[in-house]
């Protein structure tokens, strides 16, 4: 623990009234839940990247996050770091019964429990993970399922949120069919809308079809938040092919007709598959 106390007395030193950093000093909680979010952000693109080392380094601004938070709490006498950690052990022995299986961080499972036995205990432990988050909710006074998910989070991540807390009470379809015909159903209330030329209801309509689109996704055992972003990513990377293969031409892309930029999409998503294949073949 001696890293995690250099980080905390380097943290109080920061926050510290006379001698401390005056950006520090100012901060609040709410001034630098921005920062947390752009450094989850950050974690999680140094692990699409690969980048192990700047992986280490973002985790470390993240760890940051959590240190300045608990010094915050600490200040107003509301939580320390400790206690952070120490409910956090707790939780999670407590939604882990099949390996804490008397509720202490000594006790084991048996080693009689075969890995077959394991497997076949799988529905009960989720079954169980489940009640223990709804017992959870409830000491907290959250009575419905949609309780406690975050305003905050990513309107995707949200959204799946939502339906598989809905889907736990067996509000869901019985099937993948059931999703795509009601896709087609919003998106056929989407084309009314379009026709009728009022804005509101096409934001309400494509607002339903996205939703739909999470749906599917979870049906499909996608992340829809993690899928989306890596469209977004395959975009990026074709469409700065794109750019780079116009400079090279002299080319500017405004002046292009549409056929003219289709053709150098199609050339920008073929380069891109033969270095990827490329870097596949290397790597064997």
């Amino acid at each position: 623990m001696t890293a995690i106390n250099d980080l905390l007395t380097v943290m109080a030193r920061l926050r510290e009234p006379d001698y401390g950093c005056p950006w520090d000093q100012v901060q609040t909680y709410n001034s630098i839940a921005p920062s947390t979010l752009e450094e989850a952000y950050e974690v999680v693109d140094a692990i699409e990247q690969g980048d192990s080392q700047q992986l280490k380094e973002e985790l470390g601004d993240l760890l940051f996050q959590v240190i300045f938070y608990s010094e915050l709490g600490k200040e107003e006498q509301a939580f320390t770091f400790e206690q952070i950690v120490s409910d956090l052990t707790e939780k999670l022995i407590r939604r882990h019964p099949h390996v804490f299986p008397e509720g202490t961080l000594e006790s084991r499972i048996s080693p009689s429990v075969t890995p077959e036995d394991r497997r076949a205990m799988e529905r009960e432990i989720k079954q169980a993970w489940e009640l223990t988050k709804q017992q959870e909710r409830d000491a907290k006074g959250c009575h419905s399922v949609m309780d406690d998910v975050p305003i905050a989070f990513p309107s995707l991540l949200r959204a799946q949120k939502l339906q598989k807390r809905a889907a736990s009470v067996g509000f869901d379809w019985s099937d993948i069919d059931g999703v795509y015909q009601k896709l087609n159903e919003e998106m056929a209330e989407l084309a009314e809308a379009r026709e009728s030329n009022d804005l509101a209801a096409v934001e309400d309509e494509l607002g339903d079809v996205m939703f739909t689109l999470v749906n599917l996704a979870r049906y499909l055992k996608v992340d829809a938040e993690t899928a989306c972003r890596k469209s977004s990513q395959k975009f990026e990377a074709r469409f700065r092919v794109m750019e780079s293969q116009a400079l090279s031409d002299n080319v500017e892309l405004s002046s292009l007709a549409e056929r003219a930029l289709d053709a150098r999409w199609e050339m920008a998503k073929r380069k891109l598959m033969s270095t990827t294949a490329d870097k596949a073949n290397s790597a064997e």
